[in-house]
């Protein structure tokens, strides 16, 4: 028994969470076992509370173990606890208490609703009370981004504070910016949003409903326009003018309709708006066509274009087949030429079935025609 020391168990716990320190022997003959705190102030000695604090209590006093407990731990109680088993000479085992500060639910400042697109916009999170330091991590729109960190000790915590600084356009109109504080002491991350809101001056398009307008037809413009404030109102016009047919130009907001064209409706369309940062215009070039002129559809761009490949491509065909019949029957006659010379017995017959082939080969000219 002299020989063996008590047994303890490092212990971490989370700011105001309750500790089991627990110190055990395997054999004793009645000897006493105490716990003393960072301050070398006695806790409890056996069975009996030394100290004057209500947040310990006894849990388990006996020859083999003592085990107390600490209520509402703090920062402050942090530290090397040992306990002593008083033989002689007494032996002592100490065991360290760490306790995690938590850190605050973040906050995001530096932000002003709305931002004007060009301005240069800081977000600062913030988040105090973690032991150890948290860590911070920014992500626009899921995708991480990175802040510049510093980190300030406030007693036995930390304040930790990461910054973003970024010029704004209109692609962060709308764009969530969260802050994500990560530490030993939560089980999942503590998140904070911030979506952003930018004001941009407008910019318009117009679509048409028809790619060629005839005569008779329904056709309708629309003024597409992006910006922030919303551009409005919408205001048409045509060949600088004011719209010369409200009968069959109705205007519904954005939209312009001309329920039966005709001729007179050719000319150039345009559409403005603003908002309180700049204003914006568009134009749509209307040519209106005779349906009886086009045929009963229009013309067909792709079929044409698909009938000249094909007469193209026949034609090719055509001169490569005609190409390589023409040169193998020019060789077949100058071999049928040579074979009257070939065959002769003698030189003066070859002269004779040479000039005899001159026959032949007034026929092959044809052939060649």
């Amino acid at each position: 028994i002299n020989g063996q020391y008590p047994i303890t168990q490092n212990v971490t716990v989370v700011e105001g969470a309750t500790a089991n320190m627990t110190c055990r022997v395997d054999y004793n003959d009645n000897t006493s076992l105490q716990w003393s705190n960072p301050a070398q102030q006695t806790l409890f000695f056996g069975d009996k509370k030394a100290l004057r604090d209500h947040r310990i209590e006894l849990v388990r006093a006996s020859s083999q173990e003592l085990t107390i407990r600490i209520n509402d731990v703090s920062l402050s109680d942090e530290g090397l606890y040992t306990c002593s088993l008083f033989t002689m000479p007494v032996r002592t085992t100490k065991a360290f208490l760490t306790v995690l500060g938590v850190p605050g639910r973040p906050e995001i400042t530096g932000f002003t609703k709305p931002a004007m697109e060009g301005d240069v916009v800081t977000l600062t999170c913030t988040t105090s009370g973690s032991k150890p330091a948290a860590t911070i991590r920014w992500f626009r729109n899921d995708k991480e981004v990175q802040g510049t960190k510093e980190v300030n000790a406030t007693g036995k915590s930390f304040t930790v504070r990461s910054s973003l600084q970024f010029q704004v356009d209109k692609r962060d109109d709308g764009v969530a910016y969260t802050c994500s504080v990560e530490h030993v002491s939560l089980s999942k991350p503590y998140m904070t949003t911030e979506v952003l809101e930018v004001h941009y001056a407008p910019h318009l398009e117009i679509t048409h409903s028809l790619i060629i307008p005839q005569e008779g037809q329904y056709f309708k413009l629309e003024c597409v326009s992006i910006g922030n404030p919303i551009p409005e109102p919408v205001e048409w016009s045509k060949d600088g003018g004011e719209l010369p047919d409200i009968e069959r130009m109705i205007v519904e907001g954005r939209e312009l309709t001309i329920t039966t064209l005709n001729k007179t409706d050719n000319g150039t369309y345009r559409c403005e708006a603003s908002n309180h940062l700049g204003s914006s215009s568009a134009e749509y070039i209307l040519f209106v066509y005779d349906p009886n002129a086009l045929g009963q559809h229009g013309p067909d761009h792709a079929l044409i274009g698909g009938v000249v490949a094909v007469v193209v491509f026949i034609t090719l065909c055509l001169i490569i087949v005609l190409g390589r019949y023409l040169a193998r029957h020019k060789g077949t006659y100058l071999t049928h030429e040579a074979k009257g010379a070939e065959d002769a017995p003698d030189a003066d017959t070859a002269i004779i079935n040479a000039e005899g082939n001159h026959v032949h080969a007034e026929e092959k000219k044809e052939y060649f025609i």
